[in-house]
Formats: C-alpha cells, structure tokens, sequence
C-alpha cells in the first residue's frame, strides 16, 4: 500500500512562501490523483490542491488560485505545493492525500489514503 509523508511546513510571516513536499512510497502505479487539503482549528478540512501523478491534470481552490502551484516529481516519487503570497488565514494543518481511480480529483471523500499532516503558520 502507498504511504504518504508531508513535510515543509513551518513558521512563516504572511507574504512569505513555503514548499510542502509529499513523498510517496511505492508501488506508485497505483495512484490517480494526489490531493492536498488543510484544516484549520475549529473548521472541517477543505480541498486546497490535486494533480492526476500521470498526465497533467491539476485543480485549485478559489481560494489559492495564482498563489499556490502543486507539481510533481516522477523520478522522486514526490509531490509539491508551492505556496507564495502567505496569508494569516492560510494557517492550518495540511495535509497530503491520495486516490487511486479518477476520474474526479477535488472531493475530498474520494481520497482514502491520508499522511499525517504539516502544521503551517502564517503569522502577521
């Protein structure tokens, strides 16, 4: 089975950018999609991000849309998120999930294998 480790997270002021990683372990060829999603306290977690791991499909929330850019490394087995142009309002626990059959990639009920989450915080 696909394991998923995040890591990037970090303390950060609001216009700053961080890069959170997802790296996956194999066998990778069973994976359609991977998302990234953040909770924050006191709210339900929300779709921030996704890509199909083959082809180049990807999706965004409204919400980060020209400040935030989710690639993918094959040959590393790895997933990012970069995330410029940092808002206070950003600061939540995200988290890195995946799916493996499309042909949807944004909601998040679809997504049944979950890392453990990297704390962001975006201070003012």
């Amino acid at each position: 089975q696909v394991r998923l480790v995040e890591s990037g997270g970090g303390l950060v002021q609001a216009g700053d950018s961080l890069r959170l990683s997802c790296a996956t372990s194999e066998p990778t060829f069973s994976l359609y999609a991977l998302g990234w999603f953040r909770q924050a306290p006191g709210k339900e977690r929300e779709f921030v991000a996704a890509a199909t791991w083959i082809g180049g499909e990807t999706a965004y929330a409204d919400f980060v849309r020209g400040r935030f850019t989710i690639s993918k490394d094959i040959k590393r087995d790895t997933m990012y998120l970069q995330m410029n142009s940092l808002k206070t309002e950003d600061t939540a626990v995200y988290y890195c999930a995946a799916k493996g059959t499309g042909p949807e990639i944004t909601p998040i009920e679809q997504y049944d294998l979950w890392g453990q989450g990297t704390q962001v915080t975006v201070s003012s």
